[in-house]
């Protein structure tokens, strides 16, 4: 029987590495697939990994269908066994229906890779949706670390070096906007309550010495 399977971890737990991998796995075992993602760090159209790996994907945007992309490949020749879907959490409630949809009536396998929760700690609509709906939700072994040693399970937004819990819930990091220098860190959830990201750590645990004499 086909699945929905949602992939999930904090950032850096090798979400898109592991999509790329499946897709790889797949592919040797002679299927056909499509890949997909929206709003990847390295551009439109494409999944990146932080280790390096990069692959071609078909951009989602919100007025994307899912279940009709599928369709008209089925119905003009071209064989479709699965679906990899990275950035899962940028994506629509409906979008998540439609790969439901997909796997119910078209049995294709939908593998889904997204982090669960925003820099505000709340569920992304995606996110909450691929819960109720998933036959198996999958959480990553690979764990990161706050900068303080302990497994990192918050992700944290930074602009300009603070660390903010208010704004748009999706804005893409490592880039320089009208907010400022916009970036994201993983940290515990103790560290993450206190807004103490590694700058703000080393400045308070390790404070310059006072120039005396």
């Amino acid at each position: 029987m086909a699945q929905l399977i949602f992939f999930t971890g904090p950032m850096n737990c090798g979400k898109s590495t592991l999509a790329l991998q499946t897709d790889f796995t797949e592919t040797q075992a002679g299927r056909s697939g499509r890949l997909f993602s929206r709003d990847d760090r390295a551009g439109a159209a494409v999944i990146s990994s932080r280790i390096g790996l990069d692959q071609h994907a078909i951009e989602v945007n919100d007025g994307f269908d899912f279940w009709a992309f599928v369709i008209h490949e089925l119905t003009h020749g071209s064989r479709v066994d699965y679906l990899i879907c990275d950035e899962a959490q940028f994506y629509t409630a409906a979008h998540i229906d439609q790969l439901a949809r997909v796997v119910d009536e078209l049995q294709l396998d939908v593998y889904c890779f997204g982090i669960l929760t925003d820099f505000r700690t709340e569920l992304f609509p995606a996110t909450r949706r691929l819960v109720e709906l998933c036959d198996r939700m999958e959480l990553l072994q690979v764990r990161p670390r706050c900068w303080c040693g302990e497994p990192a399970t918050h992700n944290a937004r930074t602009v300009d070096g603070r660390m903010v819990t208010e704004g748009s819930q999706v804005v893409v990091g490592d880039v320089v906007g009208e907010q400022g220098d916009v970036a994201y860190e993983v940290l515990c959830r103790r560290h993450h309550r206190r807004r103490m990201t590694a700058a703000v750590g080393r400045v308070t645990l390790n404070p310059e010495p006072l120039p005396f004499e």
